[in-house]
């Protein structure tokens, strides 16, 4: 079994967002970078459970400078076998996309896996523009998953239902919660990660269709105002005249 997992670079969840530039940048100052949580939980270790029960090896793939190798280096003391770097700070998602794309469309890949999102965008918008371009099927939001020889079989998550669905590999599928739990690099896992090939592929040039215009950080939320259960005219008093939703 080939199999390709698609990292990403993300802050840390308790890094402070702030923006810079007329707020059309990122501020990156003191920022601490992580590998996005949907690629490295579910589906990495994923690719790894089907490694690890019908053979096989299981690549990574990253669109980034190189000083995001850190993060690559982590996915292979995880378990993977080697990794593929696109040389390039990405612009926007059809970038990511058609820069992994091109590195892999002549790889034949039984799998490749994205996380459904990046925990900073939450865009999910890379896998489906990459099975386009690969042309290949693709299920997204993918809670389970068994592979019997050439064939998948995946649960996913479907907006307030699940919905069960059969595919015939070649496949494109994006990870959430539930595909898999979160591995830990061991000591052994790091040290032999130091020497697992890490392939620079040159980029390949992509016409931006996106701009950004500014960014801004969500409303602060209001303050909790606490009812006394017993007191129920008051609560309605506070639903209909403040909150005014009756």
């Amino acid at each position: 079994m080939k199999l390709l997992v698609c990292i990403s670079k993300t802050p840390d969840t308790t890094a402070k967002i702030s923006f810079i530039n007329d707020n059309t940048t990122f501020n990156t100052e003191g920022v601490q970078y992580i590998m996005n949580p949907y690629d490295e939980w579910y589906a990495l270790v994923k690719a790894l459970e089907i490694k690890e029960k019908a053979g096989g090896t299981v690549t990574l793939i990253h669109v980034g400078p190189k000083n995001n190798e850190t993060i690559i280096r982590k996915g292979l003391a995880i378990g993977a076998d080697d990794a593929i770097r696109i040389d390039k700070d990405p612009v926007d998602s059809l970038d990511v996309a058609t820069q992994i794309a091109n590195a892999v469309q002549d790889e034949n890949y039984d799998i490749i896996f994205t996380g459904k999102e990046t925990i900073e965008f939450n865009n999910s918008e890379v896998g489906s523009m990459l099975s386009e371009l690969l042309q290949l099927p693709f299920v997204s939001y993918a809670t389970k998953m068994d592979v019997q020889d050439n064939l998948a079989r995946l649960t996913r998550d479907a907006g307030g239902h699940e919905e069960q669905v059969e595919v015939t590999l070649p496949i494109l599928v994006s990870a959430s919660k539930g595909l898999a739990e979160q591995r830990i690099p061991n000591m052994r896992g790091i040290m032999m990660a130091k020497s697992k090939a890490l392939k620079v592929v040159e980029p390949v040039s992509v016409e931006s269709r996106s701009e950004i215009i500014a960014f801004e950080t969500p409303e602060l939320r209001s303050s909790c105002t606490l009812v006394d259960p017993e007191n129920m005219d008051e609560l309605v008093r506070l639903l209909h005249e403040e909150a005014k939703v009756i």
